[in-house]
């Protein structure tokens, strides 16, 4: 495990830390981008927070997609898969989720199965 990796780890037991101080909002649905504004040729991104607070990478055309820690992953992230070209990068005021499967951090995942278990063990503790 490298030290970017126990790095984005850490940042994200904080980031899921805030999921229980934040109201939660319903996410925004993302709609396909107007062809006068985005060419198809180029390839565009969506890149924002999801309610977890975590950053969210994903194509406009629901290709692939990503979470991460960090704005700049996600830019990272959305930047490879449109190379050698560049991409159009659309940043949604509203939290978003990712609808497919995740192909960025690896870690993200873990994070979320871990949140669930001191839920459930929180919830059990309360009653």
């Amino acid at each position: 495990m490298t030290l970017q990796m126990c790095e984005e780890a850490a940042m994200a037991a904080i980031a899921l830390q805030t999921i229980h101080r934040q109201p939660r909002r319903p996410a925004t649905e993302l709609k396909p981008l107007d062809p006068d504004v985005v060419s198809a040729a180029i390839p565009a991104f969506f890149i924002g927070r999801n309610q977890a607070g975590l950053w969210v990478a994903r194509e406009a055309r629901g290709r692939i997609g990503g979470l991460f820690l960090f704005k700049s992953s996600a830019i990272d992230f959305a930047n490879r898969q449109s190379a050698p070209a560049r991409c159009a990068l659309v940043f949604p005021t509203e939290t978003f989720e990712l609808d497919i499967e995740n192909r960025g951090n690896p870690l993200i995942g873990l994070a979320a199965r871990v949140r669930r278990l001191f839920a459930r063990f929180a919830a059990r503790s309360r009653a």
